[in-house]
């Protein structure tokens, strides 16, 4: 049931949690940590959202176990935690400082007088283009959707599995934005601060919570906008590919946000196994049965139509 308090909560709770965090990511820049202070806050942040799913669920059948909580962390600290953050944190800062020292202070066309405001906005725009592209790639040609099909095979949404992407995946979806910025010549911090929104709005786009967006939709990456993304149909599925905010998506025409509830029910039609570690062998594996014409399992569903399910058994592939 709806409260007048669980209103107010449904409306102010996307834009306040992220502002939330972007405050807490600015002090810890102020007092010079902050890749310590992004996990604690991250910390801090997961633990609430956890607590509001709980509490006021968009979805009341995600709040059960889909029996792939072991396979969700694994892919998200092996997986998506080790190659992002090394990539994102570690990496971005080495590779940005080495490649402002070739010819500081004027390496790259990036705008490095402009306030840091401005520069986050500008990288945010940037890197969306390349990062728009490699997830509309990755849906379009199968060989990278092999690997994609893992992170769009869960039967539910919620924060645990925002960060299930095969290795592969997760270097095809970081390594693009990365290289188009440190080829401008972008500062360590925008790429710093661009590795922490990317972790908040993207951990918030899988929360099952029930929130309410309205505009922020039409800027911003939201829940509502990812739960069509997750959409068997692919009519809806195909659509809403940015990562962070939407320009990419109303510049090509997949922005997409019916007037009706996005389905309860997504996944893939192929059959993915359960355990974590043959999810990882998969994409290879459906890979070399295509290229060999062996058929894969698969569920029948309706022309344009992807079902969920997850095989028992992990040979069933």
């Amino acid at each position: 049931m709806t409260t007048p308090f669980r209103s107010i909560v449904a409306w102010v709770a996307w834009p306040g949690i992220l502002a939330a965090c972007i405050v807490a990511t600015q002090a810890s820049f102020a007092l010079g940590q902050p890749i310590a202070g992004f996990y604690v806050t991250y910390l801090a942040f997961a633990v609430g959202l956890l607590l509001l799913e709980r509490w006021m669920p968009h979805e009341q059948a995600w709040t059960q176990s889909d029996g792939q909580l072991g396979a969700d962390l694994t892919h998200t600290l092996v997986s998506n935690g080790a190659i992002q953050g090394l990539l994102m944190f570690s990496g971005m800062i080495g590779l940005s400082a080495a490649g402002t020292a070739l010819g500081e202070p004027n390496f790259g066309l990036w705008p490095r007088h402009w306030p840091l405001a401005l520069q986050i906005v500008l990288g945010l725009i940037v890197s969306e283009f390349a990062m728009y592209w490699a997830h509309r790639i990755a849906h379009e040609w199968t060989p990278l959707w092999h690997f994609h099909a893992v992170h769009h095979s869960v039967e539910k949404l919620w924060i645990v599995n925002s960060g299930r992407f095969h290795f592969v995946d997760a270097v095809k979806s970081v390594l693009p934005g990365i290289a188009l910025l440190l080829a401008l010549g972008a500062p360590m911090d925008v790429l710093t601060w661009l590795s922490a929104l990317g972790a908040f709005i993207g951990t918030l786009t899988h929360c099952n919570v029930a929130m309410r967006f309205g505009v922020l939709s039409a800027v911003f990456n939201t829940p509502e906008l990812h739960r069509w993304h997750h959409s068997m149909d692919l009519r809806e599925g195909n659509k809403n590919y940015g990562e962070n905010i939407m320009l990419w998506d109303w510049v090509f025409g997949t922005w997409f946000n019916a007037n009706r509830r996005p389905p309860a029910t997504i996944g893939i039609p192929e059959a993915m196994p359960v355990r974590f570690r043959d999810q990882i062998v998969w994409p290879f594996r459906r890979a070399f049965r295509e290229a060999h014409g062996m058929s894969a399992t698969v569920v029948e569903t309706a022309p344009d139509l992807r079902g969920p399910r997850l095989c028992e058994r992990s040979e069933a592939i």
